[in-house]
C-alpha cells in the first residue's frame, strides 16, 4: 500500500506533470518555482516546501498538489479556505435576521429584558462581523 503523507519537494529533482499531461516539471534557476517542458506551465513552491501552485490558472481558485513519492495529490486546503468566511457570513447573517425579527416583532407576552438582550445579541454580532471583515 502507498504512503499518502506528503513529502518535501526537493529543488534539485524534477517530477512529472501534475497536470497529467506527461511532461516533466524541472527547477527554474534562482528561484522557487518549477516549469513544465511540455504544457509551460509554471508552479510556485508553497507552504514550507510540501505544495506546489499552479502560477497562471483560469480556475477562481488556484490549484495546488502534494506530492506523496510516487504522485501528486489534489491539495484541497486552499478551496476549504475559500469558503469558510463565506459559511461564516451565511450563519451570522441569518442569526442577525432572525434576531432583527424577533425584536422588531415580538411575540405577544415577551418580557423587556428579552427586548435589550436581542438588541445586544445583534450589536455584538454586528461588531464581530465588522471585525471579521476588517481583519483580511
Amino acid at each position: 500500500m502507498r504512503s499518502q503523507k506528503s513529502q518535501k519537494i526537493d529543488f534539485n529533482a524534477d517530477y512529472p506533470c501534475p497536470c497529467r499531461r506527461r511532461g516533466r516539471i524541472v527547477p527554474i534557476t534562482l528561484t522557487e518555482a518549477f516549469g513544465c517542458d511540455r504544457c509551460q506551465q509554471i508552479f510556485v513552491v508553497r507552504e514550507g516546501g510540501y505544495v506546489i501552485e499552479q502560477l497562471s490558472t483560469h480556475y477562481p481558485y488556484k490549484r495546488a498538489w502534494r506530492w506523496t513519492g510516487q504522485q501528486w495529490n489534489v491539495d484541497r486546503t486552499t478551496l476549504s479556505r475559500g469558503y469558510l468566511p463565506i459559511l461564516l457570513v451565511v450563519f451570522f447573517g441569518t442569526i442577525v435576521f432572525i434576531l432583527l425579527f424577533a425584536t422588531l416583532q415580538p411575540p405577544p407576552g415577551t418580557d423587556m429584558i428579552v427586548r435589550i438582550l436581542a438588541a445586544l445579541m445583534i450589536s455584538l454580532l454586528m461588531v464581530f462581523m465588522f471585525w471579521l471583515a476588517c481583519r483580511r
